[in-house]
């Protein structure tokens, strides 16, 4: 648990946009090292990271924007949120940015969603490896299971009474089995 202050990214890759090529397209392969993984998967909280592999091209757009369009892929291995055990798995993301220098930031009045929620401000440095990151947190599978594993029931109630069971909890099943005792027709 943090205490708000930003975690500082276990990965970094920048790169200053002063340098890129205005009518070419900067293309990228990028890859932790074992060292990185490892911190990677302490600051997601997993096991571990075998693999994590981030290409993509970071193209300009008109005189002054840029587009990143990328493809993040990595395996990785999570505890099983029933048994804890190691649970092997893959995440792969697309991942497109839109860099904009023009862009406005919207205030704290407006409420509504901007319809294109890949653009933001174009900064002095963009960096590949925290984009990858971003990407892979998103991507990663909220409650990983073991094959096979199944979350049980739990019955509790006091001695002598009937206990009160998931299908019990389903508020139209009563509903339906009147409705198919009346023929179905309310």
């Amino acid at each position: 648990m943090t205490d708000g202050t930003p975690l500082e990214m276990p990965w970094s890759h920048p790169v200053t946009v002063k340098d890129l090529n205005a009518r070419k397209p900067l293309r990228f392969e990028i890859s932790p090292d074992k060292a990185q993984r490892k911190a990677i998967a302490d600051w997601a909280d997993i096991v571990s990271v075998g693999t994590l592999m981030f290409k993509g091209e970071l193209a300009p757009a008109g005189k002054h924007d840029f587009i990143l369009t990328g493809k993040l892929i990595a395996q990785i291995t999570q505890s099983c949120v029933i048994t804890l055990e190691p649970v092997p798995g893959e995440v792969r993301e697309s991942v497109s940015r839109r860099y904009l220098r023009d862009w406005v930031e919207p205030t704290a009045e407006e409420s509504e969603i901007p319809e294109d929620d890949s653009a933001e401000a174009l900064p002095a440095v963009i960096d590949l490896a925290h984009v990858a990151l971003e990407a892979f947190e998103l991507g990663l599978p909220l409650y990983p299971r073991k094959e096979g594993v199944e979350l049980g029931e739990t019955v509790v109630t006091k001695p002598g009474e009937a206990p009160l069971r998931d299908a019990d909890l389903k508020p139209f099943a009563n509903l339906k089995a009147l409705m198919d005792k009346k023929g179905g027709n309310a």
